[in-house]
């Protein structure tokens, strides 16, 4: 059933998952689009993966290098990288990276991959 008020959330109230020792992450999820706080150490790196979510990466504090369709692009402090669906990606962290992703549709694949692929890429 779809929600008919609006829902208040606060980052420091909800639980930080740990993925991995490189990769600990938060998210709050809507009907159709989620957006997940995501704190990778330097070196962690995200294996090449594609799913049917847009993502857009907001990097707030950090650097991640990303090779998308087989361009390597670096994104730094207050850039967004847009990929596109069905796109394939990975991310490497260049240094201790906090960032924001924005996932639509919702990443479906997360919780059910978490036992075999902790990263859920």
């Amino acid at each position: 059933m779809a929600p008919t008020t609006a829902e208040l959330h606060r980052w420091d109230e909800i639980a930080l998952e740990k993925v991995t020792e490189m990769l600990s992450r938060k998210s709050v999820k809507g009907e159709r689009e989620m957006l997940v706080q995501i704190y990778v150490k330097r070196g962690c790196l995200v294996p090449m993966h594609a799913h049917e979510s847009e993502q857009m990466t907001y990097v707030l504090q950090g650097a991640l290098r990303f090779l998308v369709g087989g361009e390597e692009i670096t994104v730094r402090e207050g850039e967004v990288l847009h990929i596109p669906s069905g796109i394939e990606h990975q991310a490497e962290a260049l240094e201790d990276t906090f960032e924001l992703d924005f996932f639509s549709p919702i990443r479906q694949d997360w919780p059910s991959r978490a036992a075999t692929d902790p990263l859920g890429s």
